[in-house]
């Protein structure tokens, strides 16, 4: 990703949110929602000095950008039960921080390429950063993105966290898979 690609991948987030989480996240929320908004949060976390995320597109055939992953280093959020207790896994495990393909293209492979390129980069071989483990939180009532990570190796651990969107509080669950020297 570059930054020519800020506005269309703040498109894809914000029609990937209205879509996925329809029924899910109150309507007053994703109503709200603005490309315009969200793409200038995309700038200003893209033009930050000492960022450690990357940042990928998939395209289509005339070069247009079509899904968007974020990944970085695992950020040990909350738990529902509070601070969670550091087993030993988290200091090498990287963690998926969003993930959205354009919804008339879901199930197209595109967020399967850009998962398995995502893993390549984090994983143990040299492309990757040497990340044993990666991680990531979907909202338990997203029943679609728990199969599609289900199917591409992921498991639920136990681990949660609760958002609140307009006085609605919704669960995450935290998602881990184990990267394999090539994980592609």
């Amino acid at each position: 990703m570059n930054e020519a690609d800020i506005d269309a991948v703040a498109a894809i987030r914000v029609r990937g949110w209205q879509h996925a989480y329809a029924g899910i996240v109150p309507r007053t929320r994703l109503d709200a929602m603005t490309v315009e908004d969200d793409a200038e949060q995309r700038r200003k976390w893209f033009a930050r000095p000492r960022r450690r995320s990357t940042d990928l597109v998939a395209v289509d055939a005339a070069d247009v950008p079509v899904g968007w992953i974020c990944f970085g280093p695992y950020r040990g959020r909350s738990s529902a039960a509070g601070r969670e207790e550091a087993s030993g896994w988290e200091e090498e495990a990287g963690e998926i921080y969003a993930l959205y393909v354009r919804p008339d293209l879901i199930g197209r492979g595109a967020g399967r390429a850009l998962l398995a390129e995502a893993h390549a980069l984090m994983g143990l071989d040299e492309r990757g950063q040497g990340f044993r483990t990666v991680v990531l939180w979907v909202l338990e009532a997203n029943r679609r993105a728990r199969r599609f990570y289900e199917r591409s190796g992921y498991r639920a651990d136990g681990g949660t966290q609760d958002d609140v969107y307009d006085d609605v509080t919704l669960t995450e669950l935290r998602y881990r898979h184990a990267l394999r020297r090539c994980d592609r």
